[in-house]
């Protein structure tokens, strides 16, 4: 059996550790270490936290092992090394975050020339932002004295690892009035605006996405903290740097000053579309940068060449930088604000978003955005009750008029008919240009647009055909249901059901009226027992169930009538002597089998047992005499024996 044999296994740890010249690099070599540590083994603690151990623990996480191993086992101890570090054990992290020359081991890994090998930059990321989190003032009271750290982080930022350092500081950091004294000191150390000059064109692209993606998480946990913090506590003074309109024009600036490039624009624009994010109410909106939004449209950054797509080859792809600026647009007009339309207008905007959306007719990242673009604009007018900042312009810079919106979806369509005629595909642009179109059909059926709209009459009459024949069908069609949905409900909607059967609670009562008829008091009475023979301190409980053998039933057994005739006829059809045969009756032979389905015991007037009725052996059995419930048990057992 299983527990003659001893399963439990003994951690070859232990064995190690009685051993006086036991390394480090042995213990390490077992499979189970990590888990040994993070079970509290005190041993294997008290040996890792000596100081030789976490010297060499550190200088495994911060200095670069030899080219001479393997490459699949270079950076095994390593990695076992920073798993021991932050397993948050508190021996470890005591001994870690209190001892200055172990900090100094670790911060010294700063001070390398980059590149950082980005597996050792993890380690240290991950060591450190775990003392953050569990020795946060000893670590941060260390950190506070080297005047150059933020420089150094900041130095190495083109690992990944850094930027998360760099979070860890800002998020991880508790209890509040501590963390607003980290957040000063960063804010002392000017590290918004050192990541914004990191954005320039002539950094790196890895250090500038870092850098955006920085900004980025800093804005939105900043607005997250602010919103769970009460308001008493003092304003994050990074996001109010970040949110300054001194912090934007540096932002645009290092985008656009110098050649141009297309990450510094996706960079940038990534850390404006986050600033437009919509969590938390009364952001300023400025037009400071909306003189260069036009910039990646033109002509002046680098062509890109021709790419092979599934639906035949893109001369001249329209690039990530034009498709954020489309986003940024969007974003823009999506706040409403009266002179960000006016100057949009002015540069003619729109007009550069709809030759993008009819020349690139696959690309629906850049529809959805020019379709957001269009209700903006409209749907801000119907608000508001206030003209349309492109229609209040007379020199017919208009999103009707200059723009000529209507002529193109005309134009649009009758191309891709006559496309569709000549058995070829369906444009990509069509479903969005529905959706424009049903947008300015409602917005002019309100009215308030339809006044200022002056449509040639050769255009008008197109439209309203447009509108009345074309559209409609075309709307009728995509709202047809694929398939039909008349025997199809939800789940929720069961309750609701109509039921194959009658909803009357009549029928369940009468059965129930059925089941306990005969049930009167008087049968209660008779077999029924009383709450005070169930008492707890009756521990005899065998006196109770002995009444069951006083029970005498009053049963009419006349000999002669003719009932008991019938039983009798029955009882000898059915049962056989035990007699010793000359020929045993095979006991697997098929036979016709014959059930007795109905056995009535009458009790005066009571009914004992019913059962259904059988067409041909309908059989009363009736009896009178004084018998006890032995004795019935019996003669119904016998019956039993004689029927089945």
């Amino acid at each position: 059996m299983f527990w003659k044999f001893d399963l439990h296994t003994t951690s070859h740890i232990d064995q190690l550790l009685d051993r006086e010249d036991v390394t480090l690099r042995e213990l390490m070599e077992e499979e189970d270490v990590l888990q040994e540590c993070k079970a509290q083994n005190r041993r294997l603690l008290l040996f890792l936290s000596q100081d030789h151990s976490m010297q060499e623990l550190v200088n495994l996480i911060t200095e670069e092992p030899s080219s001479d191993l393997e490459e699949k086992t270079r950076f095994k101890f390593p990695n076992i090394a920073c798993e021991l570090l932050t397993s948050d054990v508190t021996l470890i992290n005591d001994k870690l975050g209190g001892d200055e020359s172990l900090l100094e081991k670790l911060y010294h890994f700063l001070e390398q020339d980059p590149p950082l090998n980005p597996l050792l930059a993890s380690f240290f990321s991950k060591t450190i932002g775990n003392l953050i989190a569990r020795k946060t003032e000893q670590v941060i009271s260390f950190l506070r004295k080297k005047h150059n750290f933020i420089g150094l982080v900041l130095n190495h930022l083109d690992a990944s690892a850094m930027m998360d350092l760099l979070l860890r500081l800002i998020s991880c950091v508790e209890p509040a009035p501590l963390r607003q004294e980290v957040l000063t000191w960063l804010n002392e150390e000017q590290l918004i605006q050192r990541l914004t000059e990191l954005m320039q064109t002539e950094r790196d692209e890895e250090r500038q996405s870092n850098a955006s993606q920085t900004l980025c998480d800093i804005i939105r946990l900043s607005r997250d903290q602010a919103n769970q913090m009460p308001e008493a506590m003092e304003p994050d003074p990074l996001l109010t740097v970040l949110e300054s309109e001194e912090n934007v024009a540096r932002l645009l600036k290092s985008m656009f000053e110098g050649e141009k490039s297309e990450a510094s624009i996706v960079n940038g624009t990534q850390v404006l579309l986050t600033l437009l994010e919509s969590r938390r109410s009364g952001l300023e909106v400025t037009d400071i940068g909306i003189p260069f939004i036009p910039a990646p449209f033109s002509s002046g950054m680098e062509q890109k060449s021709a790419i092979l797509t599934t639906v035949g080859v893109l001369e001249q792809p329209l690039g990530n930088a034009r498709l954020h600026v489309a986003r940024l647009v969007a974003s823009l007009l999506q706040t409403s604000d009266h002179s960000v339309c006016q100057e949009l207008c002015r540069l003619n905007t729109m007009d550069l978003l709809l030759d993008l959306f009819f020349k690139y007719t696959w690309n629906n990242f850049l529809h959805f955005q020019v379709e957001l673009c269009v209700a903006s604009i409209l749907n801000h007018s119907a608000h508001t009750g206030l003209q349309i900042p492109t229609l209040q312009n007379h020199d017919e810079k208009a999103l009707f008029q200059q723009c000529r919106l209507v002529q193109r979806i005309l134009d649009a369509w009758e191309e891709n008919d006559r496309i569709q005629a000549e058995g070829g595909t369906r444009r990509g642009n069509m479903g969005h240009l529905t959706r424009i179109a049903n947008t300015v059909v409602q917005n002019l059926e309100k009215g308030q647009v339809q006044s200022q709209i002056k449509l040639p009459e050769d255009c008008r009459g197109r439209w309203e055909s447009f509108v009345g024949q074309t559209l409609r069908e075309t709307n009728r069609r995509n709202t047809v249901d694929l398939v039909s949905t008349h025997n199809l409900h939800s789940s929720s909607e069961d309750d609701d059901m109509e039921s194959p059967f009658p909803n009357d609670l009549s029928i369940q009562q009468a059965f129930s009226d059925y089941q306990i008829q005969q049930m009167t008091a008087n049968f209660v009475d008779q077999f029924g027992f009383n709450d005070e023979e169930f008492s707890e301190h009756d521990e005899n409980i065998n006196a109770t169930f002995d009444r069951i053998a006083e029970i005498n039933f009053n049963i009419d057994a006349d000999d002669n009538s003719a009932n008991a005739a019938a039983f009798e006829a029955c009882f000898k059809e059915r049962i056989q002597q035990f007699d010793d045969c000359e020929e045993e009756e095979d006991i697997w032979e098929d036979k016709e089998i014959n059930y007795a389905t109905q056995f009535i015991c009458c009790w005066g007037h009571r009914t004992l047992f019913d059962c259904s009725q059988s067409s041909s052996e309908t059989e009363v059995f009736k009896t009178s005499s004084s018998t006890t419930v032995s004795d019935l048990l019996s003669i119904l057992d016998l019956y039993q024996h004689s029927t089945y």
